[in-house]
């Protein structure tokens, strides 16, 4: 929505965080600077429940061009992946997935990257669609 109208359904919408998501260009030069946007928590965004362990730490980067990298770690499993993604220009929208998949992907506006907590959606190929929540982690717990 932009104010009251309906932008696009909510499949186009998933579909536009799929091709920014998607459109990292194959190679980034090695002497490319790199902004870093920090470690966040993420989890689901579940009303009321103020008692939330997060289960995935999410490290992000990007450069001025709006390519966006990093990884994900699930402390369930103990893995660590590769991220991947990019921030369009106009919409300022930032979408990422794990690298060389296309579903989930996790989207929400550049800006908020900057914040303490964030929304963020993400859009499974199933067409399902969820709210998620980003917690910047400080650096003394990342520490840890």
């Amino acid at each position: 929505y932009y104010g009251d109208e309906a932008y696009c359904s909510a499949e186009e919408y998933a579909d536009q965080a799929l091709q920014i998501a998607t459109s990292v260009p194959a190679e980034v030069a090695d002497d490319t600077e790199w902004m870093q946007l920090g470690v966040f928590a993420v989890t689901e965004d579940e009303e009321g429940s103020e008692d939330v362990t997060p289960n995935l730490y999410l490290q992000l980067a990007v450069t001025k061009d709006g390519v966006i990298a990093g990884t994900v770690y699930d402390a369930n499993t103990g893995e660590t992946q590769n991220v991947a993604g990019m921030v369009d220009k106009e919409s300022q929208r930032a979408a990422w997935a794990v690298e060389d998949k296309t579903s989930p992907i996790m989207e929400t506006g550049i800006i908020n990257l900057t914040k303490e907590t964030a929304p963020a959606l993400l859009h499974f190929d199933d067409g399902q669609t969820q709210q998620w929540l980003l917690a910047r982690v400080d650096e003394d717990d990342q520490q840890q």
